[in-house]
């Protein structure tokens, strides 16, 4: 097994995020207007967005969307996570490196990559990025039926989204892949988000944790993000065990996926992944640092696949436009 461990600490987003820069909030103001009252002096005397305050985190990347990716029509319910729309934009891109490593340096684009999001949830971030920036097709499941039902409104209701995105109920919720993946799908690569507390009380540590971060401020009973909190925030074992399940599982599916993926979150959770890839028949594993500021977190990346394997998968499936 190929272990590629690249764990420099990352300062600054991806070179193709587009949000690297600081926040053009005059413009984004103009894309959302209700965002306007939620911008004040920090600190420092700069206009900035109370990034404690859910709802301002909400207007806010409803204002992302639309100015920088287009997307005018994006809601879910209040109670669901709202996600921070340029880390997970890094996770893509950085994807998209590691597709292009096999692939004479060209990022494929278009349909020729289908991505699975496993727990896309009520806010449907991956396939709205992933379909805006490269154009890939989407496969978007979760365990929870009013998560799908949000996500498909999401796709229905923004015209570059449809006929790109699939979104699929997951009805076992120990099942990673069966029952989405079919027995002769090709998926070219897989991402995840998991879940990464164990209990409902770790999970109001980390949010008291967080919101004292961002505002300066120690907080008894913050505005707490959860709806679904089990499938979101929430599972037995933490994000650890997840991890461990899905590794598992996805041997089941070897010759069905080029690069199965997961964010890792907390950097003890490594070792134990790292074993568990080892007792299997896995040929590659990528390790990607990613974060800015205080922040940090890592993708995993794993394959199945041989080097005569990964050949045929990319001159029958991606078709390099270096070799057309």
């Amino acid at each position: 097994m190929s272990t590629e461990k690249n764990t420099q600490e990352k300062v600054r987003l991806h070179i193709r995020n587009k949000n690297r820069e600081r926040y053009d909030l005059k413009a984004l103001v103009i894309a959302e207007p209700l965002l306007a009252d939620h911008i004040k002096p920090n600190k420092y005397g700069d206009d900035s967005v109370d990034f404690s305050n859910p709802v301002a985190v909400k207007l806010l990347n409803k204002a992302l969307l639309h100015h920088y990716y287009g997307i005018k029509n994006w809601d879910f319910p209040e109670d669901n996570l709202v996600p921070p729309i340029p880390g997970r934009a890094d996770y893509l891109h950085y994807m998209g490196d590691l597709l292009s490593q096999s692939n004479f340096g060209i990022i494929p684009d278009g349909d020729k990559i289908t991505c699975l999001d496993i727990g896309v949830g009520a806010n449907c971030i991956y396939p709205i990025i992933g379909v805006s920036e490269y154009g890939w097709d989407f496969i978007a499941s979760d365990i929870d039926p009013k998560s799908i039902e949000s996500a498909e409104k999401i796709v229905n209701d923004n015209e570059q989204l449809q006929n790109k995105v699939v979104c699929k109920l997951q009805e076992d919720p120990t099942s990673y892949f069966s029952g989405i993946i079919s027995e002769d799908q090709k998926i070219d690569l897989t991402v995840c988000n998991p879940p990464f507390h164990s209990s409902t009380e770790e999970a109001e540590k980390g949010t008291k944790r967080k919101v004292r971060n961002l505002s300066g401020k120690k907080v008894e009973t913050p505005e707490l993000n959860f709806a679904g909190i089990s499938s979101e925030l929430i599972c037995e074992g933490g994000e650890s065990d997840f991890i461990h399940q899905m590794i598992l599982e996805s041997e089941k599916f070897s010759k069905n996926c080029y690069w199965f993926s997961t964010l890792v979150s907390k950097k003890s959770n490594l070792k134990g992944i790292y074993k568990t890839l080892g007792n299997l028949e896995v040929k590659n594993v990528k390790t990607i640092a990613m974060g800015t500021g205080n922040k940090s977190t890592r993708i995993i990346a794993w394959t199945f696949l041989s080097k005569e394997e990964q050949q045929e998968w990319r001159e029958t499936r991606w078709k390099s436009k270096s070799e057309n």
